[in-house]
């Protein structure tokens, strides 16, 4: 009786830890549906928009490690729970921004948390459940960045265009704070989320192969974003399809990103280096022929979900090789991988925008991302000899 109510206690706190991924990762992914409403509110165009994306992405990159060393000694209860309702109160602030400079403030403020959240999160679900299961706690924290493509980021964009923009960022500020509530009331006291020595977190940042990891991922996955950022126009100017099937085009990159990940953290068990590259080279020519097909709509919306799997099922490997090369700090990893993330996102969203503002037309973000996508391969070609011996 007594295990089998530990378990209780044990899965509800997951599911703490993982609504409040799934929160943050709604207020990253809705932005890129909501992307050409806050523009035309706004009176922006698309290129110029995108700023508030990025501001997202730099608010991550920033506030990963600096925020992960600045609280390095505090109790990471609390510490989740402060993240939260710093998530709150800057999705409160992006609904109210009048102007590009408030919105793209608001989105960077929303952006510190995300890096920190989840390499504190994924922790704290290891120290729950064990290190024997800490695997399985993890990918369920992560899990939470899936359920927000397949489902958060379609319902935030659908909130947008049925009522406001504005309507949409303050329900997910909502959900961030009742985030909060359940992980005050289901993740519980323990010794062992006490903070540790800076030094433990400091030390991963000294090896040389952390940071090659940080900016292979950077620009790796830069292509999901190139795309996901121009989602909007991809379906609505190119395939001609009607504003409604935005979401349903979004569904289908959550997709696969969710099932990208699942099947490439298997292949990363296997196959290590090889994963990661062969599903890269596979997303370039994923991505060649949706430039190509772009334009019909059958095709450009299968493509996306098989661009998206291929992408995504990456992911797994350079998480593993970064906990792999600092086991002594997994927070810092853990923040830092979410930071490649998220340049990935900035990279994606700029390659995108100065794509189209060169006049290549609507559907040249696929092929921005093909290229930067490229440049992570030649990355890690160049870095192969180190990154084999360590």
């Amino acid at each position: 009786m007594q295990d089998r109510s530990k378990s209780r206690g044990s899965a509800a706190a997951l599911f703490a830890l993982g609504l409040g991924a799934f929160a943050i990762s709604t207020s990253e992914f809705a932005s890129m549906g909501l992307l050409p409403l806050f523009s035309r509110d706004l009176s922006l165009t698309i290129p110029v928009a995108t700023n508030a994306i990025t501001a997202y992405a730099i608010g991550v990159t920033i506030g990963a490690p600096l925020i992960t060393i600045a609280t390095a000694r505090l109790n990471k209860k609390r510490l989740l729970v402060g993240l939260i309702l710093l998530a709150f109160l800057a999705n409160c602030m992006t609904a109210l921004a009048g102007d590009l400079v408030l919105l793209v403030a608001g989105r960077f403020i929303s952006g510190l948390p995300q890096g920190v959240y989840f390499g504190a999160a994924s922790l704290v679900a290891t120290r729950i459940v064990g290190p024997e299961r800490a695997g399985r706690a993890v990918s369920l924290v992560f899990f939470g960045i899936s359920v927000a493509t397949i489902a958060g980021a379609p319902l935030g964009t659908y909130i947008g265009q049925q009522f406001d923009w504005r309507v949409a960022y303050a329900a997910i500020g909502l959900l961030a704070l009742v985030a909060a509530l359940a992980l005050v009331m289901l993740v519980p006291q323990r010794s062992d989320l006490a903070g540790g020595p800076i030094s433990n977190e400091l030390a991963s940042l000294r090896r040389g192969n952390v940071w090659i990891m940080v900016l292979f991922g950077s620009f790796a996955v830069s292509s999901l974003f190139a795309i996901y950022t121009f989602i909007g126009p991809l379906v609505t100017d190119v395939a001609l399809l009607p504003a409604g099937m935005i979401p349903l085009a979004q569904m289908l990159i959550g997709f696969g990103i969710a099932l990208g990940a699942l099947w490439g953290g298997g292949m990363a068990d296997r196959y290590r280096f090889r994963a990661l590259v062969g599903s890269l080279i596979a997303a370039m020519v994923a991505m060649l022929v949706l430039y190509l097909l772009a334009g019909q709509a059958v095709a450009m919306l299968g493509l996306l979900f098989v661009s998206s799997f291929l992408l995504n099922a990456a992911v797994p490997s350079i998480t593993v090789q970064m906990m792999h090369m600092a086991p002594e700090s997994p927070t810092m990893m853990g923040a830092l991988n979410m930071a490649a993330f998220n340049i990935a996102n900035a990279v994606g969203a700029i390659g995108g925008a100065l794509a189209v503002d060169a006049g290549l037309g609507m559907r040249s973000p696929v092929l921005a991302g093909l290229g930067l996508t490229g440049v992570a391969l030649a990355i890690f070609a160049a870095a192969w000899p180190r990154l084999r011996r360590g």
